[in-house]
C-alpha cells in the first residue's frame, strides 16, 4: 500500500511538472514583446483563461517582482509555478518560458561569428542600432512612470552623473546606494495604501534559508574567485553580481554585463551588441541573452557549457530573493520605508540605464547621420506607433544591410 502510495505521488509530481513546463513553454515560444508585454500575457492565461489566482492577488504579485531586483516577468512565472506545484512547479515554470529564446540565442551566436560580407557586416551593425532604439524607448518609459517630480529626476541624474564619473561595478552600486539613502530622505511624502494578500506554499524557514543563500554568494563569491584565481569562479561571481543589481527591469542588465564581460575582456563590444540587438527579436525574458555570451565568452567556460553557466547564475539571484520574500511580502510591502527606498532606487536606476544609453551604446555605435536616423526611427515606431521589438529588429537589420550598400 505504502509503495503504491509513493507510485501514485510520484506520477502525480511529475504530472504537474510537464502540465505547468507545457504552458509555460507556449507563452516561451509566443510572448514578444518585453517585460511589460509578458506580464499582459501571464494575466490573459492564468487570471483570465485559466482561473489560478484572482485579479487581486496577481496585481500583488506583480507589485512583489517589481520591488525585487531580478527579471520581473521571469520571476512572476517562477511564482505562479510555485502557486500551483511548489519550488518544482516554479522550476518547470523557468524552464519552459526560458528555454525558446535560450535555444535560439545559443544558435545565434554560434553562427554569427561566421557573417561575413557587405551586406553581413550591415546586418550586423543594424543589430546594433536596435540596441540604441530599444533602451532609448526603456529609458523614455522609466522616466515618465519612475521619475515623476524634481527629487526623483534628481535622484536619476546624481546617479547618472556618478556612473559616468566612477567606471565599473563600483560605480553603479555607489547609484544603488544613492537612491536608496536620497529615497529615504527626499521620497517618503507618498504612501500607497496596500489591499490583499499574497499567500503562497512556502514556509518562513525557506524564506530566511533562500535569503541567507542570496546573501552568502552576493559576499562569498568575489572573495573565493580572489582567493583561487580561478575564471569559472570570476564568471560565476561576475553573473551574479549582475542578476542580483538589476533593478526595473531586463534592460538594465545591459550596462551591468557590459562592465563584467567587455570591460574584463572576456566578450569584445561588438559582439556584446550584436546579441543583444538579436536579443530583442526572440520572446521570452530578455536575460536569456546570457546564454549568448555564455557561448561566446573567448576563454573556457564558453560554448554550451558557459552557456549554462551564465545563464543559470544570472537569474539564480533574483529567484532566491523570490523565494525569500513570499512568505515575508504581505507585512514587509506595507512599511512606509521599503516603499521610500525602492522609488530613490527605481529613479537611480533610471539614472544608470540613461548612462549606458550613451556608452557604450551611443559612443559605439551611431557613427553617421544614415545611423542616428536609423535609431530614431527604430525609437519612434516604439514610442509612439507601439510597434513590436521583433519587427524592429528585422526592419533595422535590413536597413543596416541596405545603408552598408550605399
Amino acid at each position: 500500500m505504502t509503495t503504491e502510495r509513493s507510485v501514485s505521488s510520484e506520477h502525480s509530481l511529475f504530472a504537474a511538472f510537464f502540465d505547468i513546463f507545457r504552458v509555460f513553454l507556449k507563452l516561451g515560444l509566443t510572448s514578444f514583446g518585453g517585460p511589460i508585454a509578458h506580464l499582459g500575457y501571464f494575466q490573459n492565461e492564468f487570471v483570465v483563461r485559466r482561473k489560478w489566482l484572482d485579479e487581486q492577488s496577481f496585481a500583488d504579485l506583480v507589485a512583489l517582482c517589481q520591488f525585487l531586483p531580478g527579471p520581473a516577468s521571469s520571476q512572476v512565472g517562477f511564482a505562479l509555478g510555485i502557486l500551483r506545484g511548489g519550488l518544482l512547479g516554479g522550476c518547470a515554470a523557468w524552464l519552459g518560458f526560458t528555454l525558446p529564446s535560450v535555444l535560439v540565442l545559443i544558435v545565434f551566436a554560434y553562427f554569427s561569428g561566421s557573417i561575413e560580407g557587405t551586406i553581413g557586416t550591415g546586418i550586423l551593425h543594424g543589430l546594433k542600432i536596435v540596441a540604441v532604439a530599444v533602451v532609448a524607448q526603456a529609458v523614455w518609459g522609466m522616466a515618465k512612470n519612475l521619475c515623476p517630480d524634481r527629487q526623483r529626476a534628481t535622484i536619476a541624474l546624481g546617479a547618472l552623473l556618478i556612473v559616468i564619473a566612477v567606471s565599473g561595478s563600483i560605480g553603479q552600486i555607489a547609484a544603488i546606494v544613492l537612491g536608496v539613502f536620497a529615497g529615504l530622505v527626499f521620497c517618503r511624502s507618498e504612501h500607497s495604501v496596500i489591499v490583499g494578500r499574497l499567500s503562497f506554499p512556502l514556509s518562513q524557514r525557506t524564506g530566511i534559508l533562500a535569503c541567507s543563500v542570496f546573501f552568502i554568494l552576493l559576499a562569498g563569491l568575489p572573495v573565493f574567485a580572489a582567493f583561487f584565481h580561478n575564471h569559472v569562479l570570476d564568471v560565476i561571481s561576475a553573473f551574479y553580481r549582475s542578476g542580483a543589481l538589476v533593478f526595473g527591469g531586463g534592460h538594465v542588465v545591459l550596462p551591468l554585463l557590459q562592465v563584467e564581460v567587455v570591460q574584463t575582456g572576456w566578450v569584445d563590444n561588438n559582439t556584446f551588441l550584436t546579441g543583444y540587438g538579436a536579443a530583442q527579436a526572440v520572446p521570452g525574458p530578455l536575460f536569456t541573452f546570457a546564454a549568448y555570451l555564455g557561448v561566446v565568452m573567448k576563454a573556457p567556460p564558453n560554448g554550451l557549457v558557459g552557456a549554462m553557466i551564465c545563464l543559470v547564475v544570472l537569474f539564480l539571484p533574483g529567484l532566491l530573493l523570490l523565494v525569500g520574500m513570499l512568505p515575508f511580502w504581505d507585512n514587509f510591502r506595507r512599511l512606509e520605508t521599503a516603499q521610500a527606498v525602492m522609488r530613490g532606487v527605481n529613479a537611480a536606476v533610471v539614472g544608470l540605464l540613461g548612462a549606458a544609453l550613451y556608452t557604450p551604446l551611443w559612443t559605439s555605435t551611431i557613427i553617421r547621420a544614415s545611423d542616428f536616423g536609423l535609431a530614431l526611427a527604430g525609437f519612434v515606431f516604439l514610442t509612439v506607433w507601439k510597434v513590436p521589438p521583433w519587427l524592429i529588429v528585422i526592419v533595422s537589420a535590413g536597413g543596416g544591410a541596405l545603408l552598408a550598400m550605399v
